[in-house]
């Protein structure tokens, strides 16, 4: 990256909606030509209308009609205009300068004040298989409940940012802190009238994104380069973390009702879901993510008979966005909840509910949307688990406890995972990837994918240098750069190794095999006495390094260059019909939480944590270890501790570290036992038969949920109406409620 300081750096502030109602028209906005030239060095502002626009295109995959409003302020937070100046100082100060009128308008703030007003960004969906109603009413059981589930911010470790570079010929360099390279050069392309071909986008790494750098990146980027362009300089835009939270959207949070019918047992007869969730004023990617909660509403369970209502609705809020899981934690935790409540209501175990109900191996192995669960083994992991964690025993020794605790309760539970893999969107499984070898032996390797922390560029690697037989230090794994790997989707569905490293080996396996061939006709032996590994080549009797014999096959005028490509095999998927085969695989898991809860102030503690997840044959078993954990602990926080709270206003109050309580290490379990599933193999023809690890064991943490529940109720109430997240405001809630 160019060093720039000085006058070469413009610095680039976009001012956004304050406070007050969110939806408003601009009358006036006065003093903006005031900022041409306040003090040197500062540069004309890109318009209200030009921002405003260009924030709906960037943050919205598919646009609504009514975003054709360019005066039209849809929420608190919306970007409206932005200057750039030599000094962060100098271009903050300046965007505080303008002062906006508005024409104040009646807003939609929740769910069900949009479903009421038939607000929604996309049309709603039904998804149904066999006959939910009649199953229902002919049940020897029936519950109904209505849960509301809170949203999340991703709360990277870095927040947004992007920096803009004029290069010769009318050219564009991007630097962004992006998941998706390729929507950002696109965008960027469209935002100032260039093909994609003027435009690179570059992304080195990511201080963390989780989804949230998805869609939203191309917003902060498109901001940059117009400023870029508009000046003639090199711009940067960098949201601190306020502006961050603010300004860009968040896990979708969702109003969710159920109505299920059950028999004395616990099977589930029928069920019918209604899924609303807040979407905020764009589509974004919540088709996408509404699609997915209704793919993962069966989490583990045979479904035969279910109705599916999912509403997109459109509020006067930030534009929700991507979230790890992509809008399957929201539906698992639909499921879950109504596991949960058949048990209670029955008096049985939990588990064994769960039990009850789990997809079959050759019958009862059909999902609601027509695809057969061919690689079930979650009563493996069920068993294995439910020994290890020594479930029963303690489950037994918690009731003890709660007998004689009248103020501390202890509350265990065990909850499934069963996530697909793939993009639902069929046309972004695939991915590329560029290898290099260097007649010194040396290996410069690009692919498609981004790095935000998850291990992507060290796991493809690995890959390649499994394939040519050398160490991963003889690899420059190189920055996800547009120029290099084109048209690539986003790091995102769980698909990064899954994808990248396809290609990376299929690249890699074109140039071992040239040197193959080569090595076979310039020594005189068959290609089956040619090996790769330690760093050497072993050619029938003889044994020579790498870099020996990639400098014989340069002087042969062998290529030493090669691309690979990959595109996921077997999925097909019509999304008129919700039928097909979406996924590629299913990742499985399960976690056993055991929590404290004190009844006099809802304070809760975790103290034991068991899980068991399911990695296929793991690519690097330290590095899944690792993102299990995360993942875990992410989860845990959105479902006890992470509240997003607007006030009536519609301001986003939970803005800052200050407000907003993500987990530390001090909310960790004292005894947190992880272990990945050995002797498991991918059934399907996977990078070396391993499995997706990023989004998978987030929905673990449901288990945590469900404890927290397991420990506040009672004989008097052993169904508690307990919203998620479970913060001690909600548990003292639901106590009351309880005891009324």
């Amino acid at each position: 990256m160019e060093t720039l300081t000085g006058y070469d750096l413009l610095h680039v502030p976009s001012n956004y909606a304050p406070t007050f109602r969110p939806e408003r028209t601009i009358v006036t906005i006065h003093d903006a030509m005031f900022l041409i030239n306040p003090e040197p060095h500062l540069h004309d502002p890109v318009s209200s209308k030009k921002i405003t626009d260009l924030a709906r295109k960037c943050r919205a995959i598919i646009t609504c009609s009514e975003s054709s409003k360019r005066d039209l302020v849809e929420y608190i937070g919306q970007a409206i205009f932005a200057v750039a100046a030599t000094t962060v100082d100098q271009a903050r100060r300046a965007a505080r300068l303008a002062k906006i009128d508005y024409e104040e308008l009646e807003p939609i703030l929740d769910p069900l004040t949009a479903i009421e007003k038939e607000s929604f960004v996309l049309p709603s969906e039904t998804l149904t298989c066999g006959d939910a109603g009649k199953a229902i009413s002919n049940a020897p059981h029936r519950l109904q409940r209505r849960l509301q589930l809170g949203g999340q911010d991703q709360f990277y470790l870095e927040g947004h940012i992007a920096m803009a570079i004029p290069q010769e010929d009318n050219g564009l360099l991007v630097y962004s802190s992006t998941q998706h390279p390729d929507e950002v050069q696109h965008l960027v392309g469209h935002a100032i009238d260039r093909a994609a071909k003027d435009v690179v986008c570059i992304c080195r790494r990511m201080g963390g994104a989780f989804g949230g750098k998805e869609s939203q990146a191309a917003t902060i980027a498109c901001i940059a380069s117009l400023m870029a362009v508009r000046t003639g300089r090199s711009c940067k835009l960098r949201l601190d973390r306020d502006d961050d939270m603010i300004m860009t959207g968040k896990r979708h949070d969702f109003v969710i009702d159920y109505d299920v019918g059950f028999d004395a047992t616990g099977r589930i007869e029928g069920i019918d879901f209604m899924f609303a969730s807040r979407c905020g004023i764009s589509a974004d990617l919540s088709g996408p993510v509404n699609d997915r909660t209704m793919f993962h509403c069966d989490n583990a369970y045979f479904l035969g008979n279910i109705n599916i209502v999912s509403h997109r609705c459109k509020t006067n809020t930030v534009s929700n966005t991507a979230f790890r899981g992509f809008g399957g934690p929201q539906g698992m935790f639909a499921i879950e909840h109504a596991i949960d409540d058949i048990a209670r209501a029955l008096g049985i175990d939990p588990l064994d509910v769960r039990r009850r109900n789990f997809y079959g191996v050759g019958e009862r192995d059909m999902t609601q949307y027509g695809q057969k669960v061919e690689d079930n083994i979650i009563n493996d992991i069920i068993d294995k688990l439910e020994a290890d964690a020594d479930y029963q025993a303690r489950r037994e020794s918690i009731r003890q406890f709660n007998s004689t605790s009248p103020i501390l309760k202890r509350g265990i539970a065990m909850t499934p995972v069963k996530f697909g893999i793939s993009f639902t969107a069929t046309h972004l499984n695939q991915a590329g990837a560029l290898v290099h070898v260097y007649k010194d032996g040396s290996v410069h390797l690009n692919h498609g994918g981004t790095e935000m922390g998850q291990g992507l560029f060290i796991k493809v690697a690995q890959v390649v240098a499994d394939e040519l037989g050398i160490g991963v230090e003889q690899i420059r794994i190189n920055a996800s750069d547009t120029s290099k790997v084109p048209n690539a989707s986003a790091t995102a569905a769980s698909s990064g190794s899954d994808m990248n490293g396809k290609a990376a080996e299929i690249a890699a396996r074109k140039i071992r095999n040239r040197l193959t061939e080569f090595a076979a006709r310039h020594f005189s032996v068959g290609e089956k006495d040619i090996g790769f590994a330690n760093g050497t080549v072993h050619v029938g009797d003889t044994t020579l390094d790498f870099a020996e014999l990639v400098q014989l096959a340069w002087l042969d005028r062998v290529s030493l260059s090669a691309t690979g490509f990959y595109k996921t095999p077997k999925i097909n998927y019509d999304r008129d019909t919700f039928s097909g085969r979406p996924f590629f695989y299913f990742a499985y898991g399960a976690a056993v939480s055991e929590v404290i809860v004190d009844t006099l102030t809802g304070e809760n503690r975790l103290l034991r944590v068991d899980i068991v997840h399911d990695c296929g044959d793991s690519l690097n078993p330290a590095m899944d270890l690792g993102q299990v954990e995360g993942g875990f602990v992410q989860g845990a926080g959105w479902l006890t501790a992470e509240e997003l709270w607007w006030n009536e206003a519609g301001e986003l109050q939970t803005h800052a570290p200050s407000t907003y309580k993500i987990p530390t290490c001090s909310d960790l379990a004292p005894d947190f036992r992880v272990q990945l599933l050995d002797n498991a193999a991918n059934r399907e023809d996977t990078i070396y038969r391993s499995k997706a690890v990023g989004e998978p064991p987030l929905m673990l943490a449901i288990s945590v949920f469900h404890a927290i529940r397991d420990a506040i109720a009672s004989d008097d109430d052993p169904l508690p109406v307990l919203d998620a997240p479970a913060t001690p405001e909600a548990i003292l809630r639901a106590l009351d409620a309880g005891a009324v």
